[in-house]
């Protein structure tokens, strides 16, 4: 099975990218995903920067 990943938004704004088995992780205030690859990730993750909901890490 291949992971999955998540953009995890932490308490001070920043949005990293987590497999799945680091979702549940206490730092996160905001979760997107799961995605099928990186990349995929990679690319959302942009998209959340570019909008204002996250600042880069």
């Amino acid at each position: 099975m291949k992971p999955k990943f998540y953009i995890i938004k932490t308490k001070e704004d920043y949005c990293e990218i987590m497999s799945v088995a680091n979702k549940n992780t206490p730092k996160a205030n905001q979760v997107w995903g799961p995605f099928n690859s990186q990349e995929e990730a990679i690319r959302n993750r942009v998209g959340l920067i570019r909008a204002g909901k996250c600042k880069p890490v």
